[in-house]
């Protein structure tokens, strides 16, 4: 039984157009993360699988949190390659921050491909507890004893 496929000429011809002798030069169009809030943090954490560790560069500028790594290209020109679909390049992601976080505090970890970076709160930004004082509450007048003497 014969399959037609009306597309498969198309996908080949795009596949010619689109691809370097040398592999693939896409460069990667994101970089999947999580966010969340726990206790008195944040915790970002971003999936870069097969980054060296040594690029992956994280700074603060002006309340902006910017994320940068770079996968290097597989250099095997004796390859033939039949497919070629994984992205390499420099992978950049950038937050803005508010002004409860304590910039200065932030840390980060690459671990199995996963960068996990944590963003303490300011103290000013941290929940407290509030003593109310009753401004209308009645005073006990002490006695006192005069000496009549």
């Amino acid at each position: 039984m014969l399959r037609f496929d009306p597309f498969s000429d198309f996908d080949a011809l795009a596949r010619n157009v689109l691809a370097s002798p040398g592999g693939s030069n896409r460069t990667p169009r994101f970089m999947p993360m999580d966010l969340c809030k726990i206790d008195d943090h944040y915790l970002l954490t971003a999936d870069l699988p097969g980054v060296d560790p040594g690029s992956v560069d994280i700074n603060v500028d002006n309340g902006t949190l910017t994320i940068s790594a770079h996968r290097t290209a597989r250099s095997d020109d004796s390859a033939q390659w039949l497919a070629n679909e994984r992205f390499f390049g420099t992978y950049r992601r950038q937050l803005s921050l508010g002004e409860g976080v304590d910039a200065g505090s932030i840390s980060a970890t690459y671990e199995n491909g996963v960068l996990a970076v944590t963003i303490p709160l300011a103290e000013k930004a941290k929940p407290r507890k509030i003593e109310v004082v009753h401004a209308n509450a009645q005073k006990s007048i002490e006695p006192t004893t005069v000496d009549a003497g």
